[in-house]
């Protein structure tokens, strides 16, 4: 359960917001920050997907195993959300080098500097991607989203263990289930009725969908970089769940925090839940 929202301010820049929802409060996240030229694996063995980073990076990390979103020196913005759809195939059948899915944020962020050239590279799906339980109990399934500094935006699912892409600056939001082109569906209807009149309420993906784009739409394109990026925290805090909610059937969860990424001044922002400061 997580938000993910891409904001053009009145400059014509772009700021990256996102939101982690997650069952086990005691996920402690942690922040790191990586140098260029580091040799880095795909942390499953001998079969792993070896490569050397090419940019430096920050990022934040889920039980210090799992990459949940990061920004690189390019000003690339790379976000992992939980998707239960998810189905990367069978590593045993596919062959090719593996990759933790808590390495597949770092992938992103190591090799590439823009969106297109991102998907270009995931056309030819060269590795297999392998989803360890976590440690609450839930697998660790998840979509992707990148984002960069001209306001180029993509999605990566893998569905029934294809590899699909929503490449676009038009796909400006991403929550959770149901898979994102069904998610577009949805708030196309919502779109007809119109958030001003009525907004979809619950806390499920598809209702946080729906009033995060209307959200993002409703809010001023902001000049000023301060009143941008405060205009992204205060979207994620609309779509935000209190701390202490939990339902443990639907995994929703309470946001334990916000991360926010202003392309063009490179500065990453993280926001706690239980922390009174940015």
């Amino acid at each position: 359960m997580c938000t993910r929202i891409l904001y053009e301010t009145g400059t014509g820049t772009y700021i990256t917001g996102r939101n982690v929802d997650w069952t086990d409060p005691g996920a402690t996240p942690k922040l790191y920050a990586y140098p260029r030229g580091m040799k880095q694996d795909g942390g499953v063995g001998e079969r792993s997907l070896k490569w050397t980073s090419k940019y430096g990076s920050v990022f934040t990390s889920l039980y210090d195993m799992i990459d949940t979103d990061g920004f690189n020196e390019k000003g690339l913005a790379v976000n992992l959300l939980y998707l239960a759809e998810a189905d990367y195939g069978d590593p045993e059948k596919t062959g090719k080098p593996l990759i933790s899915l808590g390495a597949w944020v770092q992938y992103y962020l190591d090799n590439f500097a823009t969106v297109k050239e991102a998907v270009e590279a995931s056309r030819n799906e060269e590795f297999t991607i392998s989803a360890p339980i976590l440690p609450n109990g839930r697998a660790a399934t998840g979509h992707l989203s990148l984002a960069d500094p001209s306001g180029d935006s993509a999605i990566l699912e893998f569905l029934d263990g294809k590899l699909t892409i929503h490449h676009g600056s038009e796909y400006k939001v991403m929550t959770n289930s149901p898979t994102f082109d069904e998610q577009l569906a949805i708030n196309a209807y919502w779109k007809l009725i119109g958030g001003d009149r009525f907004l979809p309420g619950s806390v499920s993906p598809a209702d946080r969908f729906v009033r995060a784009s209307y959200a993002l739409e409703a809010s001023q394109k902001y000049e000023d970089r301060e009143m941008a990026v405060a205009a992204v925290f205060s979207q994620m805090r609309a779509v935000g769940m209190v701390l202490g909610y939990s339902d443990s059937h639907y995994a929703y969860a309470a946001t334990l925090w916000s991360n926010v990424c202003d392309h063009d001044a490179k500065r990453y922002y993280f926001s706690s839940a239980v922390k009174p400061s940015v």
